[in-house]
Formats: structure tokens, C-alpha cells, sequence
């Protein structure tokens, strides 16, 4: 997905759709989906910024969270409706800038199936804002976490 965000521009988002390492493992390669419903008055100005880290633990004590697996094609369709529809984006990740300037992993940082390593609170996630008023915030899980 590609944002605008002023005053840098033009920023690529990377969500992950599959899991590479765990269908090369021999896991489950979906990726598992939660939401956390929410209201706004204002929609946030378009800002990049350092924020406070987000962890889906804290989250998840805060507000109960149902994930379910969804497989590649339809989550992607899904993500591009949503983006689509919505009328701001947030995104939480790592910034990165190769030949362009981006933002991955939006996911959860937490040991997976296939991957060891457990970093913990820097979890990322897309929050979309909607023209009704609701705003949604996705966050994405692998295999085992």
C-alpha cells in the first residue's frame, strides 16, 4: 500500500499476506487476523512520527481479541477494500528506505512457529479510519504466536 504523508511524501507499506518461513517449515503460511473496534471525533493529520511502541499483550488485556486465520488471496483482497474505503491510515512498524522510503513489519514481533526470535513491544499494525466515524485496528499474527 502506498500512502501519503506530508511532508516526506510518498511512503510504501508492506503487510505481510503469508508467512514464507512458515509454509517453508512446514507450518501453517496463514496469516492470523484480529481487530479492535473503536470510535474517533477527529480524524489524526497525516504525520510521520516516532511513536510509542505498540504490544499486542497490552492490547489484548485491554480489549478481548479474536483471531482467525485467513489465507493469502482473500486477506489481500480484503486488506485493498478496507484501504480503499478508509479516509486515514496508521501504521505501526519499522522504518525502512532503500530505493524508497517504507514501513514493514506490521505484525507481531513475538517467536512464531518458524522463527525463534521473540521481540517483545514492538509489535506493528494498521489502524484505518473510516468516514462513519469507526475506526479499525488490524493486527496480523503468525503461526504459534
Amino acid at each position: 500500500m502506498t500512502m501519503e504523508c506530508p511532508p516526506v511524501g510518498k511512503l510504501l507499506v508492506s503487510i505481510n499476506t503469508l508467512s514464507r518461513y512458515n509454509r517453508d517449515g512446514g507450518f501453517d503460511p496463514r496469516i492470523r487476523l484480529g481487530k479492535v473496534m473503536s470510535r474517533y471525533q477527529e480524524r489524526p493529520e497525516p504525520v510521520l512520527e516516532r511513536h510509542d511502541p505498540l504490544d499486542y499483550t497490552v492490547l489484548e488485556a485491554l480489549h478481548p481479541v479474536d483471531y482467525f486465520a485467513v489465507d493469502h488471496d482473500p486477506l489481500e483482497e480484503m486488506l485493498i477494500t478496507k484501504c480503499n474505503k478508509a479516509v486515514r491510515a496508521e501504521v505501526w512498524g519499522e522504518l525502512y528506505i532503500r530505493e524508497h522510503l517504507g514501513i514493514h513489519q506490521i505484525h507481531s514481533r513475538r517467536a512464531s512457529c518458524a522463527v525463534a526470535r521473540d521481540i517483545i513491544g514492538r509489535d506493528g499494525g494498521l489502524r484505518l479510519y473510516y468516514r462513519d466515524g469507526v475506526a479499525e485496528l488490524l493486527l496480523f499474527k503468525f503461526c504459534g504466536q
